[in-house]
C-alpha cells in the first residue's frame, strides 16, 4: 500500500516515512526536490506557487497524509510571515483537492497534521479536550483555516482525519532541540515563569498515531495528538537537563526578553496548554510507547 505525504522531508515526515518503510509500506512524497537520497522513496514534483502537481502522484496513492507548512516558529511573525504560515498550509492542500476532483484516485483515507494552537496559544490551567472552543490569536486562525481546508477533503467522500499536535519530542528538530541546545552548554532555563503547561508527544507515538489514523476506519475528525501526562516548561527544561547531566541552576529567562527577540512570536513560548488526548483515549485502542516525559526523553537522549 501506497502512503504519499506533503512535507515528507520534514521532523515528523522523515521519520514517519522511515517507520512506514519498516512495516513494508511503499512511500512517496510531493517535494520541490527531484530525487531521494536514500533511494527508498518515490518522489513526485510539485509547486505551490506555480500550481503544479504531478497526478500521477495521487493516483498511485492509497493513502494521504498533510504535513506541509512552514514552520510556525522559524521566525519572527510579520504579516508577510503570517501569510506564508497559513498559505503553505492550506494552498498546497486546495492545490491537491483541485486535481483529486478530477482523477480517478483510489485515496481510501487522508490525515491531516494541525496543532493545539487551534484553542490558542495560552489556556492555561484549563483542561482542553476536542470539545473546547477554539482560540482567538494567530495560531488558533491558523489552525482554523488549516482544518477548514482539510474538510474539504472529506466531501469528496474520502475518510478524514486531523491530529491537533502537541510539542513533538525529538532530538533531530522542534522545540526539544532549542531547549537542549543551551542546557549542552550548562546554561539552560524554564522560560517565562515556567509553570506554562506544555502537551507533548514523543515523535514515535506520534507517528504510529498517524498510521492508525489512516488504517482504523472508526477514526474521523478532529484529535488531540498528545501524551497523557502534561507538564510544565520547568519539568521539561530541568528532566533534559537531568539526563544529560548538565547542571540547571540559571534563572528563568523572563518574558520582556523573549518577547523583545520573538515579537509576538513569544506567546507561541510564554502560553501554556493543558491538553487531554480524551478521544484517542477514549474512542481508540491506541497503545502509547511512552506515557511518562522522563522515559520519552530518556529514550531520545
Amino acid at each position: 500500500m501506497n502512503v504519499l505525504i506533503t512535507g515528507g522531508s520534514g521532523l515528523v515526515g522523515t521519520r514517519l516515512s522511515e517507520i512506514l518503510l519498516s512495516k513494508g509500506f511503499s512511500v512517496s512524497h510531493l517535494s520541490r526536490k527531484p530525487t531521494d537520497e536514500t533511494g527508498k522513496i518515490k518522489i513526485y514534483h510539485w509547486d505551490i506557487d506555480k500550481g503544479i502537481l504531478d497526478s500521477k502522484a495521487l493516483l498511485e496513492a492509497d493513502y494521504l497524509i498533510h504535513l506541509a507548512g512552514a514552520g510556525i516558529a522559524d521566525s519572527r511573525w510579520t504579516d508577510a510571515r503570517k501569510k506564508e504560515i497559513i498559505d503553505s498550509r492550506t494552498e498546497s492542500l486546495r492545490l491537491i483537492i483541485t486535481h483529486l476532483k478530477n482523477i480517478p484516485h483510489k485515496i481510501k483515507a487522508f490525515t491531516s497534521s494541525s496543532g493545539i494552537g487551534f484553542y490558542g496559544a495560552d489556556t492555561g490551567t484549563k483542561h482542553i479536550t476536542e470539545e473546547s472552543p477554539v482560540g482567538d490569536d494567530f495560531v488558533a486562525e491558523c489552525c482554523i483555516l488549516w482544518e477548514a481546508m482539510a474538510d474539504n477533503v472529506s466531501k469528496l467522500g474520502i475518510k478524514t482525519v486531523k491530529l491537533r499536535t502537541g510539542i513533538v519530542l525529538s532530538t533531530k528538530g522542534g522545540v526539544l532541540a532549542k531547549i537542549l541546545a543551551p542546557i549542552r552548554f550548562g546554561i539552560g532555563a524554564a522560560l517565562g515563569t515556567g509553570k506554562q503547561y506544555q502537551s507533548w508527544i514523543h515523535i514515535d507515538d506520534l507517528c504510529e498515531l498517524y498510521i492508525k489514523s489512516l488504517l482504523d476506519d472508526t477514526m474521523n475528525g478532529a484529535y488531540n495528538a498528545v501524551a497523557p501526562n502534561p507538564v510544565t516548561n520547568f519539568e521539561l527544561t530541568k528532566t533534559s537537563a537531568e539526563i544529560l547531566k548538565k547542571p540547571f541552576f540559571m534563572p528563568n529567562v523572563p518574558a520582556w526578553a523573549l518577547k523583545l527577540v520573538f515579537g509576538e512570536l513569544a506567546d507561541v513560548v510564554l502560553g501554556g496548554n493543558y491538553v487531554l488526548n480524551q478521544r484517542v483515549s477514549s474512542e481508540t485502542n491506541f497503545q502509547y510507547k511512552f506515557i511518562d516525559v522522563k522515559k520519552a526523553l530518556k529514550d531520545l537522549l
